[in-house]
């Protein structure tokens, strides 16, 4: 991605209040105000720049109606009526305007583009509108188009911290760490409270794993905006990245309270739960997240592993069929859906999921594993055995593959081999049953004295599986069989 910064002077900092330079000291616009609205800036922030500059028109009609479709507050529409200046007049906002700000809230992006690029084309140096452009373009996922937007608003009005906000989010998302505390450091030093700065100085202190500052830099936001939700959210990131699973449930939670149609607050709370077990908390924050975003494959994908993990396996396949109906270039979640095929005995079916999840993950042993072992019970030997042996060479350390191998090649006739794979096993993870199965295998190879030390070992570190000892004492009867 190619993005440009710009950087303030330090001498225009000097003399100005925050977030004001000398080219951006005029009263603020109704295209000014929707702008930034329709493209997120917090109806707090905006109230504070109208207190520091004024409006040069007199709210009513049109300019109303644009500032409500872009999410105007009664705060903000109550601070523009206070703070009118000196020959403010009823302009109208550009109708144009209005419609973009109603696309948006309709989440009709590509319309929300054509709309404001119409604005554009006869207003090319407005840099509220350059800005709104932009944050289309980033929720369109244009990622390098909308970095050129926001570089010519910067450019077109340099003391504006959003703008640089807006591009230390681009640089996280890129995971350029350097350069997103840079923008973030930059939109700090125009406006030192400015809480939309501290928020993406906090995620990108996150991607840069300084996760305490992250925090600090997330509760300096929330002094100047108590009651955002983002901010609880994105500091709940933080603390899962930091395995602080309490404490990121307990910001995403904060997060619900404020906004309860958070649908990413609702799809991450259900994973922190997943991963402490509580599968049908998390299956019911899933749940609620799939009503309120119902194409987000994502959280179909997350539900149906959360069911499989729970073992309602009906419930999983259910999700996971619906999911590939939806998106059938979906590239995950197939190795999950072969859990549940494998529960439910349906083999083949699984495999097959299986061969999907190798595909999207070739280097993955793991995948290679279950797929040898879902073959070898439909005793596919040659082909189990070469999804074995691609497992072991991705994982050498891995003990389950060395076994599964073993018992293929065992299955196979191959004896010899498979001694040196339990072996291995037996080294790896000196567990009852691998030596269980290399004293099997010793036995197949007529090598008595060798299998009946790996019984007694097994029979030792399980004594309560009779199996163990029934296995040897056959073995005894047969050493003194052949005695005789």
């Amino acid at each position: 991605m190619k993005y440009r910064s710009f950087l303030l002077s330090s001498l225009a900092l000097v003399f100005l209040p925050p977030g004001v330079s000398a080219a951006d000291s005029k009263p603020l616009s109704c295209t000014h105000l929707t702008s930034w609205l329709l493209g997120g800036v917090s109806n707090v922030r905006l109230a504070q720049l109208v207190q520091q500059r004024g409006v040069d028109f007199i709210p009513g009609g049109d300019c109303t109606s644009a500032l409500k479709a872009a999410g105007a507050d009664m705060t903000l529409l109550n601070s523009i009526r206070q703070h009118r200046s000196e020959g403010a007049s009823r302009a109208p906002c550009p109708a144009g305007l209005t419609q973009a700000a109603q696309s948006m809230h309709d989440q009709r992006y590509d319309e929300a583009e054509r709309q404001i690029r119409a604005l554009l084309s006869a207003d090319s140096n407005n840099a509220a509108l350059h800005f709104a452009l932009a944050s289309v373009l980033r929720r369109r996922e244009k990622w390098d188009d909308a970095a050129d937007e926001f570089t010519e608003s910067a450019r077109l009005m340099p003391g504006f911290p959003e703008t640089h906000s807006r591009l230390s989010f681009l640089f996280y998302r890129s995971e350029d760490p350097d350069n997103a505390i840079a923008e973030a450091r930059t939109a700090l030093s125009m406006d030192p409270h400015n809480s939309e700065a501290y928020k993406q100085l906090g995620l990108a202190l996150t991607i840069d794993g300084q996760y305490a500052a992250a925090i600090n830099a997330f509760e300096k936001a929330l002094e100047g905006d108590h009651d955002n939700a983002e901010i609880h959210y994105d500091m709940g990131l933080t603390l899962q990245e930091k395995a602080d699973l309490a404490g990121a449930a307990l910001q995403y939670r904060h997060a619900l309270r404020l906004r309860p149609n958070y649908w990413e607050a609702h799809s991450n709370l259900g994973l922190v739960l997943h991963e402490q077990h509580k599968y049908d908390a998390a299956i019911a924050e899933y749940q609620e997240a799939k009503r309120l975003a119902p194409n987000k494959g994502a959280v179909r994908n997350n539900l149906g592993s959360t069911y499989c993990d729970k073992g309602d396996y009906d419930a999983a396949l259910a999700e996971f069929r619906e999911l590939y109906k939806m998106e059938p270039n979906w590239q995950t979640g197939h190795g999950c859906m072969a859990k549940a095929l494998m529960a439910k005995h349906q083999y083949d079916a699984a495999i097959e999921e299986l061969r999907l999840a190798v595909a999207e993950n070739p280097t993955s042993a793991t995948e290679h594993r279950v797929l040898g072992q879902a073959l070898l019970l439909t005793h596919k030997n040659a082909e189990t055995v070469r999804e074995l042996r691609v497992a072991v060479s991705l994982n050498p350390d891995a003990a389950a593959a060395h076994h599964f191998l073993g018992v293929a090649l065992s299955e196979s006739g191959d004896n010899q081999t498979a001694v040196e794979e339990f072996r291995e096993a037996v080294r790896l993870e000196p567990t009852a049953d691998n030596h269980y199965y290399l004293a099997a295998c010793l036995i197949e190879l007529a090598d008595y004295d060798q299998a009946l030390a790996e019984l007694e070992t097994a029979s030792r570190l399980d004594p309560t599986r009779s199996l163990y000892r029934a296995r040897k004492d056959e073995l005894l009867k047969l050493m003194k069989a052949e005695v005789r």
